[in-house]
Parts: C-alpha cells; structure tokens; sequence
C-alpha cells in the first residue's frame, strides 16, 4: 500500500474535525491558598486565542454554555465555580462583595486562573485574555494591572467608572433596563451626599487600571442598560481611546445588561482580529 500524500492526510484530519464537539477537562488550580475548581473547554480543531471567563456578581458558578461557545469559534475557556460556591473552596463575600479587599480576592483569583489556562499543551504560544460580563469591569482589569499574562479583555456591561458611581446609578434606575438616563440625571436627583463608606476600602475605579494598561480590550454596551452608567463608562473609554489606548467599544439597542446571548458573535469576531504573538 502507498502511503498517503501530505493533501489527503489533511483532508482526513480535516473531515474529522467536522462536526466535532468541544472536548471539556476538569481542573483545579489554588488562588491565595485555596483550591478552585473549573472547566478548560478546548475547540475540536485548531486554537486561535484563549479566555478566562470571569463572573458578575452573585453566588455563580462555571458557565459552560459560554465556553463551549468560545470553543465552537476556536477559542480555549476555562470558566470556574466562583470561590465559596460550586465546588470551589472558599468562603463567597455577600454583604461586602464590591468593596476593595473582595474585587482585589476576585481578581487574584480571576489571574490565578490565567496561569491554569496558560499551562495547558494546547494553549502556550496563544493569546490568553480575560472576558466577562457586569462586576467583571472593576475584576478583569484590576487582575490585567498585576500580570502581563493577560494580553486582551473583553467586557460585556463592564463598568469604566468607580463603584460609587455604578452605585448611585444604579439606585436610581433600581437595575430597570428599559429607559437608561443619563448618568448626570442620576448624579444630580440625588438629594443626600453620596458618601463612600471606609470599610469598604478603596472606591475601586476600573478607568485607573485600565489607564495603567497597554493591551487591547472591546467593551459590549446596550442603550437601555439601567445596570450601569453607559453613557459615563463610554466617555471614559473615548478619554482612554484619545491618551492612545487600544480600547473599542460597541453600542447595540435595545438588549439590556445581560446581552452576550445577542452579541456573542461581535465579541468572537473582535478576537479573530488579533494576531498570535
């Protein structure tokens, strides 16, 4: 029998690779001591970039629906049970979970999953970078500002702005996606002094890290967002864009907060655009 040549040995591999799901591994990796617990989920073909997914708030655990998602575009994502919840080790921070020690926990554990990803045969010489969604906006970036291991973020719903002024937003518009004011009308309808409390620590400021930063990163906003501040968080980023930072952003309508289901393909699409290094 002739051996077969290099073009029908590619066809093969190639044909294989049709229809082929996303092959998932169960991992574990320790952040400040404590034992976390996720899913790598690896496209069947070959990997373009990598992502570590990282949550918004609330007790959440690993989302493979969004994995197996950036693994059907080529990307490898690790998602993982946040810390105190699922199978992960931990107490979860409830009363204070956007105060500055909590953010700064979440993003060493958020980084801590980077260097799991990173480790992996099927990720090293790729792009590694951090997605998520809402809370994420202050983790994601905080975690990028201590390791050069994160090399792109992108952001659906993330905050570019201080917590208190998510928080007074929000309070105003009581998370009510429909009609987003302006932050201004927000800010000027408060009666009482907005005072950041001391225990909370830090008035974490995510415009701050990202200011500290030079890799590229994408933020997805909807119009009628009621969560946060839009209008404020996408001034914040042209003030970025303007200093010569490589920071995107893209407006849909009428999706709300929880919009990745929506735009998904935008997020998927931006990362393509990248070249390995």
């Amino acid at each position: 029998m002739k051996p077969l040549s290099l073009a029908i040995v590619l066809l093969v591999l190639a044909a294989q690779c049709i229809g082929a799901a996303p092959r998932t591994e169960e991992v574990e990796f320790l952040s400040r001591g404590t034992k976390l617990a996720g899913s790598i989920v690896l496209p069947a073909g070959e990997v373009r970039a990598a992502v570590v997914f990282v949550h918004g708030s609330g007790k959440q655990v690993r989302d493979l629906r969004w994995a197996n998602r950036f693994a059907d575009a080529g990307i490898a994502a690790l998602v993982y049970d946040k810390r105190g919840v699922g199978k992960s080790g931990g107490e979860f921070e409830e009363r204070h979970s956007v105060g500055e020690k909590n953010l700064s926990l979440l993003a060493d554990d958020a980084l801590s999953a980077v260097r799991r990803l990173s480790m992996h045969s099927s990720v090293k010489g790729k792009r590694v970078g951090l997605a998520g969604i809402s809370q994420a906006g202050w983790i994601a970036p905080l975690a990028a500002q201590r390791s050069d291991a994160v090399k792109f973020l992108v952001m659906w719903s993330g905050p570019v702005c201080k917590v208190s002024e998510e928080d007074i937003y929000s309070k105003y518009t009581s998370d009510a996606d429909g009609h987003a004011p302006p932050y201004d009308e927000a800010l000027k309808a408060r009666q009482v002094k907005y005072i950041w409390p001391d225990f909370l620590g830090r008035d974490i400021d995510s415009g701050d890290s990202l200011a500290a930063l030079s890799i590229p990163g994408l933020w997805i906003f909807s119009d009628n967002d009621a969560s946060i501040p839009v209008d404020l968080s996408i001034e914040r980023l042209r003030q970025l864009r303007r200093a010569g930072h490589g920071y995107d952003y893209a407006l849909f309508s009428g999706l709300g907060h929880n919009n990745m289901e929506r735009t998904f393909h935008a997020a998927v699409e931006w990362i393509g655009r990248m070249q390995t290094p």
